[in-house]
């Protein structure tokens, strides 16, 4: 325990909603303190995202006394949401080793040791030592304001470790996720793995396979989305977890990565990382696009070739085909995969630039995310698709004269359909 200010934190320096939810329930008797990563961001000079509460407060008892802000989550983990507008507090009731038993507590494990249930309560020590990470598990008391370290991790803050807490084989085998957590961590707050922590996860890779793939999906987002993209892409690559992610893209691994599809995975984090840094919106499916649209052009050659289909059908055939494979592996939500696929299809659109397609290609509210998986793959592959992205870049910012202009220009330098002669045929012989 050390005094908060020996370390500069205060606590205007927290959430106001944070702070009184510790308040009102210490009023009603019961331990509360703010936990975890906004401890950690701070001591780092970082502007923490979120706030969240520990407390020996059961779930049901914290609901008691927030009520109608109230509402509890949760299977595995058991918390209470404590709403104000927008923001949401977290609340967590203290954690004991899942090896604790108690006739009213259960933890559940499969058997390969991961923990599918988990409302095995404590005290506020166990709790500590059922976080992750050291840096993690921070408690900060507004009432008395200290700073409660049980692992030392302020030390591993300064000295940029990441470190976990207890055997790191078991605390993986209980939440293969960690592993995820450690790429996303080094990546986000520039630290290294300490050896004992990192030297197990290559081979403790594969357990991520028992992981619901909804978790997955949301856990893929959290590391290729929030501004270190390119950082994580390679550090998952690097221990073995792209491949646990993303399966089907395994055989596009080549030893200098530099392939068609390797190339495309890092031009699309590298832009969605540029553009988080400059505010701009990002579109969650456009990633999944691009990762896969190399893939997709193999197994539209392959359909178009054995199965002798035209090139839309073979598109939409390999689209459904790519698609099923992608969301065995992350449960891609329906809202996600629709959009992935009019950015594949359009790519056929912006091939057409005749009579009224390029208008009626450019009013499609995917347009944008199209035109942009067209440029990657003028950078990426050169040839005919630099010319096609060029003209698309002059056609969205002409006007509807030069628009026609370059359509007309278009239709001249098209090459013409070769003119089919009927055959004739000699007279019949009597």
């Amino acid at each position: 325990m050390i005094k908060a200010s020996q370390v500069a934190i205060h606590a205007r320096l927290f959430s106001k909603n944070a702070l009184s939810v510790v308040e009102k329930l210490n009023r009603q008797g019961y331990e509360a303190y703010i936990v975890g990563g906004c401890i950690r961001d701070l001591l780092l000079g970082k502007t923490p995202k979120d706030f969240d509460v520990a407390t020996n407060a059961r779930p049901e008892q914290v609901q008691a006394i927030f009520q109608r802000r109230c509402r509890l989550v949760g299977r595995r983990f058991r918390l209470a949401h404590i709403m104000f507008g927008r923001d949401i507090i977290e609340v967590a009731t203290f954690r004991a080793n899942h090896e604790v038993k108690h006739s009213e507590q259960q933890a559940k494990q499969n058997d390969d040791g991961m923990i599918l249930r988990d409302n095995v309560y404590g005290t506020l020590e166990q709790d500590a030592e059922r976080r992750d990470f050291t840096v993690n598990a921070l408690y900060y008391s507004p009432k008395d304001n200290v700073i409660y370290d049980f692992y030392q991790g302020i030390d591993d803050l300064k000295a940029g470790k990441l470190r976990l807490i207890g055997d790191p084989v078991t605390r993986y085998q209980e939440d293969p996720v960690r592993m995820l957590r450690a790429i996303r961590f080094m990546a986000k707050l520039d630290m290294f793995l300490d050896k004992s922590s990192e030297t197990p996860i290559v081979e403790l890779a594969p357990l991520l396979k028992n992981i619901p793939p909804a978790r997955l999906f949301d856990e893929s987002l959290k590391l290729l989305q929030t501004g270190c993209g390119e950082k994580n892409y390679h550090l998952l690559r690097q221990y073995a977890l792209f491949e646990q992610l993303f399966p089907a893209l395994l055989p596009y691994f080549t030893e200098k990565g530099d392939s068609l599809a390797e190339r495309m995975m890092i031009h699309s984090v590298k832009s969605t990382d540029e553009r988080i840094a400059d505010n701009l919106r990002i579109n969650s499916a456009f990633l999944f696009a691009a990762f896969f649209w190399y893939p997709l052009r193999e197994k539209v050659d392959t359909l178009k070739n054995e199965g002798g289909l035209n090139n839309h059908d073979a598109y939409a055939l390999a689209g459904n085909e790519i698609m099923d494979v992608l969301c065995r592996a992350l449960a891609v939500p329906r809202r996600h995969t629709g959009v992935i696929r009019e950015i594949w299809m359009l790519q056929l659109q912006l091939a057409k630039r005749s009579g009224k397609f390029p208008e009626r290609t450019m009013q499609h509210p995917k347009f944008r995310a199209a035109y942009d998986l067209l440029a990657m793959r003028a950078e990426i592959e050169g040839g005919e698709s630099i010319e096609l992205a060029k003209w698309w870049h002059e056609y969205q910012f002409s006007s509807t004269e030069q628009r026609i202009a370059l359509i007309q220009e278009q239709n001249k330098n098209a090459p013409r359909p070769k003119k089919r002669y009927a055959r004739k045929r000699s007279p019949k012989k009597d």
